[in-house]
């Protein structure tokens, strides 16, 4: 009985977490245009956020952490 009320405690916390965290992309022409729609992103969202990733080939490609 302990185990599962261990496994069920474990549970709602991981999706209170997942709640809380999540990742968006975006593309532009410039870094600072993909970052500018992150940022866009992240405000519609009520988020701050956080780049995890950056990659310019012909054109910028950002991802990005949401944090609330």
């Amino acid at each position: 009985m302990k185990s599962i009320k261990t496994f069920v405690a474990l549970t709602a916390l991981m999706v209170s977490f997942g709640s809380f965290a999540g990742n968006i992309t975006a593309t532009a022409s410039t870094l600072d245009a993909a970052e500018a729609k992150v940022a866009a992103q992240a405000k519609d969202a009520g988020a701050s956020y956080k780049i995890i990733g950056a990659r310019v080939d012909n054109r910028a490609y950002i991802s990005a952490e949401l944090i609330k």
